[in-house]
């Protein structure tokens, strides 16, 4: 048993100490009917105290280490993910679409979080156990709208990935984090260097256990659907191509010098993903046991006992209402009159005399 406490000791202490010192005192001077109100009373602060302090059964979880997986997906949203060079003539983010589901299906009974960056970087999946989510997701991406696109930044997630996992080895140290970067590796524009250059990732490799860098689209490239918000524009639809410089349909191309560099500065390892592959290559190597043999192993959870406590109070509190509502007509009364056949006596210096 321990006390997992709704709130810091001494707040509750401050709180119901004197209000229990109060019932006591009330208890000892009061005598029937005040007395056992003052014991409900009193019954009713001790009760709202064990639930403050939150009784619970700590459990370990040591057979099913699944449950300990954060599985983290970075999804490269940009323009050139619509580049029409996956499996064919399809669009790298379908590829991407069918990685995620499948990713999810190998390891599920996970935890999932997904950011997306193209001009910027957003949280889109809290870290949730629900798949369908994941999957939910996954059918819907689009690429970002053309007229916004700010170029290709592989860089452009490091600083909410690195805030995302430092956030997470804090709250669950024991947990086991895995990351997968799903891009084309393209980086016209670095966040904080020259184009073709990127920031390293290589000061989160200690908060990642195990993942992999996707690459998706090919070194001849494919040119892309532009995308205005509409259902009718993007990828798989009939929408103009994206244009260079030139007016000439643009051409985007995987640059996989750029993704095995990532994939070395996470420690992880790179896959080139040109047509819908199984995905099991990229989770095989992920052994639970031996990454939580560290000490992380074990996962505690505490099953909350406070449930009889709340059930007594609510009929100490139904009980307290029902006798102040037997109080309601009683103090409502008027107080009988002490002479009713009485005469109103006279105003002072009324009379026989005082009238003319």
């Amino acid at each position: 048993m321990t006390l997992r406490m709704m709130w810091p000791l001494w707040l509750t202490l401050i709180v119901f100490l004197p209000l229990l010192a109060l019932a006591v005192w009330k208890i000892r001077t009061s005598h029937g009917e005040r007395r056992r109100d003052w014991l409900r009373r009193g019954g009713i602060v001790l009760t709202a105290m064990v639930i403050a302090l939150t009784p619970a059964i700590p459990r370990t979880l040591e057979e099913s280490l699944i449950t300990n997986v954060e599985m983290y997906f970075v999804v490269d949203r940009t323009g050139s993910m619509a580049a029409e060079d996956y499996d064919g003539e399809r669009a790298r983010l379908e590829g991407v679409q069918a990685d995620l589901e499948a990713l999810t299906e190998a390891m599920p009974a996970a935890r999932y979080s997904i950011l997306a960056f193209d001009s910027q970087t957003t949280s889109q999946l809290p870290l949730t156990t629900d798949s369908r989510a994941v999957r939910a997701w996954a059918d819907t991406v689009k690429q970002e709208i053309t007229a916004y696109s700010a170029g290709s930044s592989i860089d452009r997630p490091l600083d909410a990935l690195t805030e995302t996992l430092n956030g997470a080895a804090e709250r669950n140290p024991e947990n086991v984090r895995l990351v997968f970067i799903f891009s084309d590796g393209e980086n016209t524009n670095g966040s904080d260097s020259q184009a073709g250059e990127f920031a390293s990732f290589a000061d989160l490799n200690p908060l990642v256990d195990g993942g992999a860098v996707l690459g998706y689209g090919t070194p001849d490239g494919g040119t892309m659907r532009s995308y205005d918000g509409t259902d009718g524009t993007g990828f798989g639809t009939d929408a103009p191509y994206i244009t260079d410089e030139n007016g000439d349909p643009a051409v985007s191309r995987i640059d996989e010098t750029n993704l095995r560099t990532l994939a070395d500065q996470l420690g992880v390892q790179y896959a080139h993903r040109i047509t819908p592959d199984s995905v099991d290559p990229l989770v095989e190597d992920v052994d639970v046991q031996q990454i939580a043999a560290d000490g992380r192993r074990d996962l505690t959870t505490y099953e909350d006992v406070y449930w009889p406590f709340a059930i007594i109070l609510a009929l100490l509190l139904a009980w307290e209402a029902w006798d102040l509502t037997r109080e309601v007509p009683k103090s409502g009364r008027k107080r009988p009159k002490k002479d009713d056949d009485e005469p109103a006596r006279e105003p002072a210096g009324a009379g026989a005399g005082g009238s003319r």
